[in-house]
């Protein structure tokens, strides 16, 4: 197996890019971005320690809990979660973000990179309260880039297909791995962890 080290060889097993591709990226979100946005509900946040060392988490809510504050800032609060703060705690060493937009049903994603900062002021945070509970933080992410992406993937692994669909069962539960994984001595329900984590939402 040979190792691609540079730029030159990696091109070299590559289609030169298109026209379209280079010129999509914007550098402020524009009608169609606040419109896929406002339509989302659920994002995917990547950060990077100062080291390097990666993350990806999921963060969704009803469709548009991502707020557009204008062309090129974004907030984003963070909601109830396992407080291990590896997003948060990466930010503190290294501002720079990428962000994934999903749309049930719709194969095309929304990409936007920039950098984040973490905000606790009191009136921002009251602004994305949800049934009288505040975030712990809001995220304020500054856009660098912004840029549509095509369904291929989506098309591809058929991840809004109905009949694409994985059986739950398919898996143990999470409790059980989790008792395998780590050794606990016994195994939270399926039925137990979902009202666990329905009473502690926001």
């Amino acid at each position: 197996m040979s190792r691609i080290e540079t730029l030159e060889q990696l091109r070299t097993h590559y289609k030169a890019v298109s026209p379209r591709a280079a010129q999509k990226v914007l550098a402020r979100l524009d009608r169609h971005c606040r419109s896929f946005i406002a339509l989302s509900p659920f994002v995917m946040l990547a950060t990077s320690s100062a080291a390097g060392a990666m993350d990806v988490t999921p963060r969704g809510d009803h469709p548009g809990f991502v707020a557009v504050d204008d062309d090129t800032t974004l907030l984003l609060p963070d909601r109830p979660g396992n407080n291990r703060l590896d997003s948060l705690t990466n930010l503190l060493e290294n501002p720079g973000v990428g962000l994934l937009f999903l749309i049930p049903g719709v194969d095309e994603t929304l990409r936007i990179n920039g950098t984040a900062e973490i905000h606790v002021d009191p009136d921002l945070r009251a602004r994305f309260a949800v049934g009288g509970k505040v975030p712990t933080s809001v995220l304020k992410v500054s856009v660098r880039e912004a840029y549509l992406h095509c369904a291929k993937a989506f098309m591809r692994s058929q991840l809004w297909d109905p009949a694409a669909q994985v059986e739950r069962t398919v898996l143990p539960t999470l409790g059980e791995m989790l008792k395998d994984q780590i050794g606990l001595a016994e195994a939270e329900s399926q039925e137990a962890m979902l009202v666990r984590l329905k009473e502690a939402m926001y």
